[in-house]
């Protein structure tokens, strides 16, 4: 770049910055939600806290290398959605996930894979309400042998006979029929409507109850005595007097050896399982994604070796019947197998998905079983009050100290100075939008921490300007012109510059993989302010400076503030000089 000596190469420069800047506020103002602000973190906008209070068998306190794992793993699930400022806390036994905003739903969601199963479905009914008498025997068990018409329409707003065989919920409607005997056909299913908000054990805006730890036990003791008998008998007095509207004091405790009668998400089936075939944890991966072929959003979950293997005896062997995921002891969908899935292969639910309800049971099969089952408090409103006030005091201090850098730099650059202001304000437009649209595009959220990051970045874009100028003064102390002092001064400030952003960059990167939480959000914003620094350098700075330099305004060294340092250079000469003319009068007088 020392070589681009001619005039139009800063303007194309600066020209370039100015697209670059035009396409970000383009992005901001012509797509998506097109507002101006970008997303605030808890401290500075609030949000929503869930507590998740951990759930033994036995009633006695978790471990904490348990409570570490599940953790890690509900952390696993917020870096999946980018970095969206959420935390995941341990609190004595509990583990606090709090969500910027007031939709309690994400961070619900967020804890909401514990106690993951599939299991064969032996029976499924509908529900008897609480104190009505079945028009149906509720002990007649579904024939599992008893064939299905994968062809056969099904009208979703027919009303349900009471009296006819029990037909349950949606989640067992067979869809569009593939040949059996095709091995790589995928098993197709319906999902059980779309997976609940609330956890299984919680009402909606209900406070938890307090109970001790002998009556958790003796609850669980007791539900499971008649919830996962082995007798037919006490499985199907079970299905016909269980509440699906009450809370579940089996939650996440079933064992997985043993059969188990519990309700779906929704309330709206009764199923008597058989012991557990797959544990959620040999779940490799699971995504949602639109079938453009069949027009519909599927979920799409594929497993390790192990359970691929299992999963493939499964379906060849149960062709036709339904297999229920249960999370938490409740089925979140009953699919019915259309084909066998050979070992290795991936395996498709489909159903009325939409494409968030597909993507939500996507990440709840995905993240797998954690070690612990949980029961959530009622979502609770943070307040950003001292977020508020920290972020005032914050932005306080950052603009003293920023006029104070201008001052500095006007008194002691002169006119330089002003260029160094104006570097400044349009690298703060250009990071402002980029955050705007980082908001919309990975969930971004700005918080103190982010906020530290990029004035300590905006603080090293200062200090590169600092590291040119000085370059350009020590060309001029060897003599040479204001003019020819800038490119030759770029050429050996430049690999300074950028080994110093290098440097930090590194620094900031090696920082966002090992931290968490908001220290994350500080080595996000500071790796992103310390690239711009090295764009407005290049594409601002030195394009100014190197058009200053031509103008014969600003070369006056009451404007540009070099006059000392040229009366330096000057003093050196006439030093030169003077040694010179003694050494050539020496000379003679030899």
């Amino acid at each position: 770049m020392a070589s681009s000596s001619g005039s139009s190469y800063p303007v194309r420069y600066l020209a370039l910055f100015g697209a670059f800047v035009a396409l970000i506020y383009g992005l901001v103002f012509l797509t998506g939600d097109k507002s101006p602000t970008p997303k605030l973190g808890i401290d500075l906008q609030g949000g929503t806290r869930v507590t998740l209070t951990a759930r033994t068998p036995d009633g006695s306190a978790p471990s904490q290398d348990s409570l570490r794992q599940a953790q890690q793993i509900i952390e696993t699930r917020v870096n999946g959605l980018g970095v969206s400022g959420s935390e995941v806390v341990i609190d004595g036994q509990n583990l606090v996930i709090t969500v910027p905003g007031d939709d309690s739903s994400q961070a619900r969601t967020l804890g909401q894979t514990a106690r993951l199963y599939i299991r064969p479905v032996i029976q499924a009914t509908s529900p008897t309400p609480p104190g009505t008498p079945a028009a149906t025997d509720p002990a007649a068990p579904v024939d599992p042998a008893a064939p299905v018409d994968p062809a056969a329409p099904v009208d979703p707003a027919a009303p349900v006979d009471p009296a006819a065989p029990a037909d349950p919920a949606p989640q067992n409607r067979p869809f569009p029929a593939q040949d059996p005997t095709d091995p790589a056909a995928p098993t197709d299913t319906a999902p059980a409507e779309e997976p609940s908000e609330q956890d299984a054990g919680s009402e909606p805006g209900a406070a938890p109850t307090e109970s001790t730890p002998d009556e958790t036990a003796d609850a669980i003791a007791e539900a499971k005595a008649l919830r996962q008998s082995e007798d037919p008998t006490v499985q199907q007095q079970a299905a016909a007097t269980i509440d699906c509207s009450a809370p579940d004091p089996l939650q996440g405790n079933d064992d997985p050896a043993l059969p188990l009668v519990t309700c779906s998400t929704d309330g709206t089936a009764v199923y008597v399982l058989g012991p557990s075939i797959i544990d959620g944890q040999q779940i490799a991966d699971a995504s949602s994604q639109f079938d453009t072929q069949q027009s519909r959003n599927v979920v799409s979950l594929s497993f390790d070796a192990a359970g691929g293997d299992t999963w493939a005896q499964f379906t060849a062997a149960n062709i036709g019947q339904q297999a229920a995921f249960t999370l938490d002891s409740k089925v979140v969908s009953a699919p019915v197998i259309q084909g066998a899935t050979p070992s290795g292969s991936a395996t498709q639910i489909t159903g009325n998905f939409t494409a968030d309800s597909a993507r939500e049971l996507a990440n709840t099969l995905k993240y797998g079983s954690l070690p612990l089952s949980f029961a959530a408090s009622e979502a609770e409103t943070v307040s950003a009050t001292l977020g508020l006030a920290s972020l005032e005091a914050g932005l306080i201090a950052g603009a003293v100290g920023l006029v104070l850098v201008l001052l500095y730099c006007l008194l002691y650059y002169r006119m330089l100075g002003i260029l160094t202001a104006l570097s400044l304000v349009l690298s703060m437009a250009a990071i402002y939008g980029i955050l705007v649209l980082l908001g919309r595009w990975i969930d971004f959220t700005l918080d103190l921490a982010g906020i530290a990051g990029l004035i300590i970045g905006i603080g090293m874009t200062a200090d590169s300007f600092v590291v040119f100028f000085e370059r350009i003064k020590d060309e001029i102390r060897e003599g040479r012109s204001f003019r020819s002092a800038v490119p030759r001064g770029w050429a050996r400030a430049r690999r300074t510059i950028l080994s110093g952003n290098a440097v930090s960059f590194i620094a900031a990167a090696v920082l966002y993989v090992l931290a968490v939480g908001q220290v994350r959000g500080f080595a996000f914003t500071l790796g992103l302010s310390t690239l711009l620094d090295i764009v407005i350098v290049v594409l601002v700075t030195w394009p100014l400076v190197n058009l200053a330099s031509r103008s014969e305004f600003w070369s006056r060294p009451s404007i540009n503030g070099l006059g000392a340092v040229q009366e330096i250079a000057r003093a050196r000469k006439r030093a030169a000089a003077a040694k010179t003319a003694v050494a050539a009068g020496a000379e003679k007088e030899a």
